[in-house]
């Protein structure tokens, strides 16, 4: 029976094929069965992880801390030069300029994404806005947040910054960011649950190598990152506490 892995949903759609060719990758490396499954909803793979249906997952920030704290997976790398910050913008024709300036009542584009979302609405505090004085508008990614802020359906989106940075040329022109987090320690993280313990270390060793491999790196070139580096157990533990704080 396979092992699973599964990807934060918060991914880029053009790098669906680039974690298909990762999972044949990690197969080949460990000469195991893996089952790659994607969700384009959080709700729905949390709901499959607390069924023990997950053995493998690129986590986002907010979800690591259930999987170490709860599910006892563990954190064995992190994506090189790639943080998770968060970006508030608005439609180019907008005449807000600042986060300031926005009032209550505006409609916020946002995703299911909880750590984009908890810092999003971290940034907004300037304005005394939270969820009681706006009208939110989730959707199911940053494409859709974009289009709904210039069709005029939203007033401001929340968007993962990465997320923003890959729309196209075109999309980013007609719009404007008015702030931009600078944190720094929060970032996406490889976890690995309990059933695949005995494959860890070797695990580890291939993700760390892999840019140094000519297959590993076109690889990685299709995921949008250039490499792994090892993630401590005190790097984990400070994002999670860190996480947690926001969050309370």
């Amino acid at each position: 029976m396979p092992l699973n892995l599964t990807v934060s949903p918060d991914f880029a759609p053009d790098h669906i094929s680039g974690w298909f060719y990762f999972n044949t990758y990690l197969q080949r490396k460990l000469g195991i069965p893996i089952h790659l499954e994607l969700y384009d909803s959080f709700a729905k793979q949390r709901e499959d992880i607390r069924n023990g249906k997950v053995d493998l997952i690129y986590a986002n920030p907010y979800d690591a801390s259930m999987l170490v704290r709860e599910m006892g997976f563990k954190a064995l790398t992190r994506p090189m030069q790639k943080t998770d910050e968060t970006v508030i913008a608005v439609s180019a024709q907008s005449s807000v300029n600042s986060v300031e300036e926005l009032q209550p009542g505006a409609i916020l584009a946002t995703t299911d994404d909880p750590d984009v979302h908890t810092m999003g609405m971290i940034m907004l505090e300037p304005a005394d806005l939270d969820e009681s004085n706006i009208q939110l508008k989730t959707l199911k990614n940053y494409v859709l947040v974009a289009k709904s802020l210039l069709k005029g359906e939203a007033d401001v989106g929340f968007f993962l910054k990465q997320g923003y940075d890959e729309l196209s040329t075109l999309i980013r022109s007609e719009m404007k960011v008015l702030v931009s987090s600078q944190i720094g320690v929060i970032h996406h993280v490889l976890l690995a649950g309990p059933a695949f313990a005995q494959y860890q270390e070797a695990l580890t060793s291939a993700l760390l190598t892999m840019s140094e491999d000519p297959k590993g790196r076109s690889v990685l070139q299709n995921m949008g990152l250039v490499g792994w580096e090892e993630m401590s157990e005190e790097d984990s533990e400070f994002m999670i506490d860190l996480i947690d704080t926001l969050i309370d």
